[in-house]
C-alpha cells in the first residue's frame, strides 16, 4: 500500500511539472497565463506558510515577509538597477533578516500566541513603510519599478511565466525534501508534542527558528514575484494587509494542512473558483467561496489533498488485491 501511495504521488508530481512547463505551448490566452502567474505565486506563498505550520506553529502575519520581500526587491531593482530576477533573491534575503528579528522576539511562544505576535509585526511594517520610510517608499503612493522582464521583450509575459513556474517547482522540491528529512521529522515531533520532542533531545526552539527562516525566505520570494509581475511592477503598503496574511491560511487549510500538495491544490481550487465567479458581484463571490470553505472544514477537515490520496490508495488496493 505504501508503494502504491508513493507511486501515485510521484506520478502526480511529474504530471504537474510537465503541465506547468508545457502550458504556454498550448495556452495562447494571455489572461489565462496571467491567472496561472497569480496561482503559482500564491502557491509559493501558501507552501511557505504551510511549512511553518508543519511544525505546529501558527502565523497570522505572514504578510510581513511577503511585503518585505516585495519592497526589498522593488527598491533594489529601482534604485540600484539590479536585474529584477536577481532582485527577487534580494527580496528573499531581506525577508530572512526580518524573519530572524521576528523569531528572536517570539519563536519561543506557542501556537496562536505566536500568531498574534506575527500579526502585530505586519501592522508595524505597514505603518513603518507608510510613514517613517516614506522618503524611500513613497508612503501610501507606493513604489514603481521594472517588471520581471521588460515589456519591450517580445512575449515577455511568457518568460515571466517560466521564471515563476521554475521558482514554484524549486520551492516545492526544497520544501518536500526538508519535510521528509531528519529535520522534517523533528518538526513533526514538535507539532505532535513539543515537550516529548524536547525530552528526546530535539532542539525545538532552534528547529522552529530555522523553519521560520525558511518560510520567510520563500514568502519573500513570493512577494517579490508578486510585485514584479502580477502587480505590474508596483507595490504599496496594502501588501501588508490582513487579506494577504489570511490567503495562505485559506489555501493551505482547504487543500490539506501539513502536506506538500495541500497548498498547491488549495490555491488552484480557490483562485480558479474565485475567477470563474466573476459574472457575480464581489459580495456574491465572497459568499460562495466562504460557503465552500465552510463545507470543506465540516465534511473534509483534513483537506482535499489528504482525502483524495486516501481514496486513491483504497482504489489501488482494491484493484490489486486478489479476488
Amino acid at each position: 500500500m505504501n508503494l502504491s501511495r508513493i507511486g501515485v504521488r510521484e506520478v502526480a508530481a511529474a504530471l504537474f511539472a510537465v503541465a506547468l512547463l508545457q502550458a504556454p505551448l498550448f495556452i495562447k490566452s494571455r489572461y489565462i497565463i496571467n491567472l496561472l502567474d497569480i496561482i503559482l505565486v500564491f502557491t509559493i506563498y501558501a507552501s511557505a506558510w504551510n511549512f511553518f505550520a508543519y511544525a505546529g506553529q501558527g502565523s497570522l502575519g505572514h504578510a510581513t515577509f511577503l511585503g518585505v520581500g516585495a519592497y526589498a526587491s522593488m527598491l533594489t531593482a529601482k534604485s540600484l538597477g539590479v536585474w529584477p530576477p536577481l532582485a527577487v533573491l534580494v527580496g528573499g534575503a531581506a525577508a530572512v533578516l526580518v524573519g530572524a528579528l521576528v523569531g528572536a522576539a517570539c519563536v519561543r511562544l506557542r501556537e496562536w500566541f505566536l500568531g498574534m505576535v506575527t500579526f502585530g509585526f505586519s501592522v508595524i511594517c505597514d505603518v513603518i513603510v507608510a510613514e517613517p520610510l516614506a522618503w524611500l517608499t513613497q508612503g501610501r503612493f507606493g513604489v514603481w519599478a521594472p517588471r520581471l522582464i521588460s515589456p519591450k521583450t517580445p512575449n515577455y509575459y511568457v518568460y515571466e511565466y517560466y521564471i515563476i513556474a521554475f521558482s514554484t517547482l524549486a520551492t516545492l522540491l526544497i520544501l518536500y525534501r526538508l519535510m521528509n528529512s531528519r529535520f522534517g521529522l523533528g518538526l513533526a515531533a514538535i507539532r505532535e508534542n513539543e515537550l516529548a520532542a524536547r525530552a528526546m533531545g530535539i532542539p525545538a526552539t532552534r528547529y522552529k527558528f530555522f523553519a521560520l527562516l525558511v518560510s520567510a525566505f520563500f514568502s519573500g520570494i513570493a512577494g517579490a514575484l508578486l510585485a514584479h509581475t502580477v502587480l505590474g511592477g508596483y507595490v504599496s503598503p496594502e501588501i501588508f494587509g490582513v487579506h494577504y496574511s489570511f490567503n495562505p491560511i485559506i489555501y493551505s487549510v482547504a487543500g490539506g494542512l501539513g502536506t506538500i500538495e495541500g497548498p498547491v491544490l488549495g490555491t488552484f481550487l480557490v483562485i480558479a473558483i474565485w475567477e470563474s465567479l466573476r459574472i457575480l458581484g464581489s459580495y456574491q463571490r465572497f459568499v460562495v467561496v466562504g460557503a465552500l470553505l465552510i463545507l470543506i472544514v465540516i465534511f473534509i477537515p483534513e483537506g482535499i489533498a489528504p482525502t483524495l490520496r486516501k481514496r486513491l490508495a483504497r482504489l489501488l488496493v482494491s484493484q490489486t488485491s486478489p479476488r
